[in-house]
Formats: C-alpha cells, structure tokens, sequence
C-alpha cells in the first residue's frame, strides 16, 4: 500500500520560497501512469491543485501547473530517494494553507496527511 509524508518547515516569511518535500514508500515514483502531485486547502477555502510530475519512458518527466499558480511553481523528484518536492517562490499571505501530497490516476487514490505551511513575518 503505497503512503505519502509531507515534510518542510511549517513558518515561511512573505517574499520567500516555499520548499515541501513528499516522501514515498510502498510505490515508486518511477511507476507510469501516476501523476504525483501537490494540492493545497487554504482556511476557509476549497482545494486547489497546485502542480503535478510523471515520469515518462526513457527516465524522462512530464509537469504541469495551476496556471494562476506557474510562473512561481517548481516540481523536481529524486527516484533515488523516492520523493518530489514543491517550490513555490514569492510567497504572500495567501499562500498560508495545508499542503498535501497525493498520487494521481485520474482521480487521488493515495494522500499525505498534510501539512500547514504560514505564511508570516
């Protein structure tokens, strides 16, 4: 069964970069078809997919982003160590959410638990 854990620090001030790693156990990140992705729930809002990274034939990797979110989103991976990380950079008080990790076919079939990340000075 394959689980997610979000980790990175809790307190980001205004204007810097917001890093989040997921670590993977019980699947691999190499594993076709699946979308590994980060999603966000700001207090008192909805989900909101952040961005998402897939590992194609010949050790190559698709990504795609939120548009309103792109021109500050980073999705790398490390196979070697079975995680993905988020960067997202400027970062304002709206920004102040729960992170979460999932694995997507089509629809999340596995989640993080969650992190909540605030953005303050």
């Amino acid at each position: 069964q394959v689980q997610l854990q979000e980790s990175g620090p809790g307190l980001v001030e205004p204007s810097q970069t917001l890093s989040l790693t997921c670590t993977v156990s019980g699947g691999s990140i190499t594993a076709q078809h699946y979308w590994w992705s980060w999603i966000r729930q700001s207090p008192g809002k909805g989900m909101e997919w952040i961005g998402s990274i897939a590992y194609e034939d010949s050790a190559d990797y698709s990504r795609d982003y939120n548009p309103s979110l792109k021109s500050r989103t980073s999705i790398s991976r490390d196979p070697a160590k079975n995680q993905f990380t988020l960067q997202l950079s400027s970062v304002t008080p709206e920004d102040t959410a729960v992170y979460y990790c999932a694995r997507v076919e089509a629809v999340p079939d596995a989640w993080g638990r969650g992190t909540l990340v605030t953005v303050s000075s």
